[in-house]
């Protein structure tokens, strides 16, 4: 069987732990058997990211803007923790948050649905996808330990000298700071602008006025709506709807949010996520962590059964955008295959423990890591 040819490379970011393991089992046993592949590789794994200083990172991003299409593997954000266990030189910053402040724009994240998988709230009909602006908040914060008793001032100093000054807090002794900063469906949209009456209120007066002046005669001629509140109501309102519409959040928001929706329709694991930049970038992901448990287990020889669902739509995604902006109609079409013998397996009843121990099908079986990625790929040949 001869293979689908690539025109222009994909932009692939390796990570670590667990997922990384799946990324190779993805590749060898979904990609490469099918596809010419070619991909410009970005080691993202800790210990290259400690190795370069962090370089690899901002190079993936410079990359991706080059080709303008990365598919990303999942990697660890480190803590103290991380720090010992892998030696770090210092605790390195998340790469989802370099890689996002460099390519700017929104992260979509939705769950991916499948017979057998119902979702935890009744209500739930249709899926809610998040719109998380992907720039700034803590992910771009600065930090500081205060030692003692003091005063922490929030100050800006114009090009011209005029500096404006508000008092964050009269310390009596030590204590912390975080400083932040930030540049067909419904659309809901949501914030905290009664207390934060600056920060979020800014957020909620660009979204209404951008709405009033470009989109709200499109929206009244799609008979959709555009709709603002509270995030505390917003939260409330999500859990009585039928789903079915578009969630727009601010960065920490929307990274909360999102896992509250995947796992309420049924895994973290079970998502897609997508960051669109407005300079025509995309930045394809699993919407989910390194699955640190599972990778334990995996170097002491036992058995995983980890579900590789979005990390392997994080290759769809990626392979049918590459083929949509090379006018590849083949890749396309193989995206949209796998795909499907991936939602076939699960509903044929083979599918990780995750998927089992909730699932509503009869007769089940629950596969381990390898197993499941090897039953998706007899579907396709």
């Amino acid at each position: 069987m001869s293979k689908i040819q690539m025109t222009t490379p994909l932009v692939e970011m390796d990570g670590d732990e667990m997922t990384r393991i799946l990324w190779k089992m993805i590749k060898d046993e979904l990609l490469l058997p099918f596809i010419d592949l070619k991909t410009e590789y970005y080691d993202l794994g800790l210990e290259h990211r400690n190795e370069t200083n962090d370089q690899v990172t901002f190079d993936s991003a410079e990359a991706t803007k080059k080709y303008g299409v990365a598919v990303k593997c999942a990697t660890i954000t480190p803590n103290a923790a991380r720090m010992d266990e892998y030696d770090l030189k210092e605790m390195w910053k998340s790469p989802n948050g370099t890689i996002r402040a460099i390519l700017d724009g929104t992260v979509f994240r939705a769950p991916i649905t499948v017979k057998g998988i119902e979702p935890t709230v009744s209500k739930w009909k249709k899926p809610i996808t998040i719109a998380r602006h992907a720039y700034g908040d803590v992910y771009k914060g600065v930090e500081i330990k205060v030692p003692g008793a003091g005063k922490a001032e929030l100050v800006f100093t114009g090009e011209d000298g005029t500096e404006i000054r508000e008092t964050i807090h009269d310390f009596d002794g030590p204590g912390v700071i975080q400083g932040m900063h930030n540049i067909k469906q419904d659309l809901w949209f949501a914030t905290k602008d009664t207390i934060s009456k600056k920060y979020d209120h800014t957020f909620k007066d660009i979204f209404q006025e951008i709405f009033d002046a470009e989109y709200k005669e499109k929206f009244d001629e799609a008979g959709i709506e555009y709709f603002y509140t509270l995030i505390d109501d917003a939260v409330a309102r999500v859990m009585k709807s039928e789903g079915g519409f578009i969630w727009a959040c601010k960065n920490y928001d929307g990274d909360v949010m999102s896992d509250m929706i995947s796992s309420a329709f049924g895994s973290l694991a079970m998502m897609t996520s997508v960051l669109v930049s407005p300079h025509g970038y995309y930045e394809y992901e699993a919407a989910h962590g390194t699955v640190q448990r599972h990778y334990y287990k995996h170097l002491k020889g036992e058995e995983t059964s980890t579900n590789s669902v979005a990390t392997i739509f994080a290759w769809t995604g990626a392979l049918r955008k590459r083929g949509e902006l090379d006018g590849n109609k083949e890749l396309m079409a193989f995206a949209d295959k796998l795909e499907k013998a991936t939602l076939d397996t699960i509903e044929s009843g083979t599918m990780t423990k995750d998927l089992a121990l909730i699932t509503t099908l009869e007769n089940v079986n629950a596969v381990n890591s390898e197993e499941f990625i090897k039953a998706i790929a007899e579907r396709l040949k």
